[in-house]
């Protein structure tokens, strides 16, 4: 197929049946507040406006989730790693009222696979726990969940 026949088909599946062709990731909101909710120590707050989702462990923010549509996430990320990012992928920008250098925001209905997404996700929550105190990084440990 070529590619203008591909993003026909895509349209055709979504607009006819509300679904993606196999091959194409999709994550939904839903799976993405669920996967940021599982996350051990997290909690979910509206600390700037009723459609900001924010999660944060040990009172420092991992993800923020835009619940308007178009819907999107900012994550923590490594700087360079972060630009590196932004190059591969076109759904990935610098992130929305963040610090560019340490923020992407990634659209959901994009190019990035939900592996990858997942990956991103794991590794934002890392990275802030990596920088929590000896003492919060105690307390998270004892946590349950």
């Amino acid at each position: 197929m070529s590619y203008f026949t591909d993003n026909l088909f895509f349209v055709f599946c979504f607009l006819s049946f509300g679904i993606l062709p196999r091959g194409i990731d999709s994550m939904n909101l839903q799976q993405l507040i669920d996967l940021c909710a599982a996350k051990k120590g997290a909690v979910q707050e509206f600390p700037f406006d009723d459609t900001t989702l924010v999660f944060k462990v040990m009172g420092k923010m991992f993800a923020l989730v835009n619940l308007d549509e178009p819907h999107s996430v900012n994550l923590k990320c490594d700087p360079v790693y972060a630009i590196a990012l932004r190059h591969k992928y076109k759904n990935v920008r610098a992130g929305y009222h963040m610090s560019k250098k340490h923020w992407n925001t990634i659209d959901l209905q994009g190019d990035v696979p939900d592996e990858t997404l997942t990956e991103w996700i794991d590794d934002s929550y890392e990275l802030v726990v990596a920088g929590l105190t000896k003492a919060q990084k105690l307390k998270l440990a004892e946590m349950k969940k």
